[in-house]
């Protein structure tokens, strides 16, 4: 059974936002809710047993605590949620996984914020691009904070995708950031302009992303196995954002 356990019932929220960290095409996403996580250090709020997901236990050095694979952080301060995902989410479970996550944000009046790379191989001193998509009034949002839309057409997969589609079809609120992002390797300052152009206006809330360029080499290295599996899984597993070019 589809189901979101809160586990910190002292956490007091308002209409708060959800930052989604699924790993994709430069890591891009996950890097940038880590980030979101340790800088804010954000209290672990819930589990995600969503249908699909797969039942593992996870911990960290120095801790003999284990968590599911799948969380939300909270931080009551800035309203903030972040989905924070050790694991991809498979193609056959992406419907089921959007449609949990979805009937929670609802239930909450949480508005998303979902996260994606577009491939893009960009030169050395080339700042990586950011568009904006939305569901509902969450183009507002958009506008407000200047956040460009797409230069071209395009189409969102893999898990982020589906839960647009979800948000879409539910008539929920959401918002979804696009950032050119290397398609090989993780790409830590596409992750610095989501976060500083896109996650810090929309949300209020300062960010500091010093330390995630000065240690690109270190988080590159410690994501490599991650990216290494991501290019193996199953295109629909990977969350990516791609030009639909008619007449190709």
């Amino acid at each position: 059974m589809a189901r979101v356990t809160v586990h910190a019932d002292d956490v007091e929220l308002d209409r708060p936002t959800m930052v989604e960290g699924l790993p994709g095409v430069g890591l891009v996403g996950k890097l940038a809710a880590d980030q979101l996580v340790e800088v804010f250090d954000m209290t672990y709020y819930a589990s995600l047993d969503c249908d699909g997901l797969p039942q593992i236990s996870v911990y960290e050095g120095g801790s003999r605590d284990v968590r599911p694979p799948v969380r939300l952080y909270a931080d009551a301060e800035r309203d903030l949620l972040v989905l924070q995902s050790d694991v991809p989410v498979s193609a056959s479970a992406a419907s089921d996984f959007a449609a949990c996550v979805t009937e929670w944000l609802a239930d909450n009046d949480a508005t998303p914020i979902y996260m994606s790379g577009l491939p893009h191989q960009k030169e050395a001193d080339q700042i990586p691009s950011l568009y904006g998509v939305a569901t509902g009034t969450g183009g507002e949002r958009l506008d407000e904070q200047g956040i460009d839309a797409p230069s071209e057409r395009g189409a969102i997969s893999g898990p982020t995708g589906a839960l647009l589609y979800e948000a879409s079809a539910r008539g929920v609120d959401a918002v979804g950031l696009v950032v050119q992002s290397d398609p090989q390797f993780p790409d830590p300052e596409a992750a610095r302009i989501l976060i500083e152009h896109g996650v810090a206006p929309l949300t209020g809330a300062e960010v500091n992303t010093t330390d995630l360029v000065e240690r690109a080499e270190d988080i590159s290295e410690q994501k490599e196995q991650l990216a290494q599996r991501m290019q193996e899984a199953e295109p629909d597993e990977s969350s990516q954002a791609q030009p639909l070019r008619m007449f190709q």
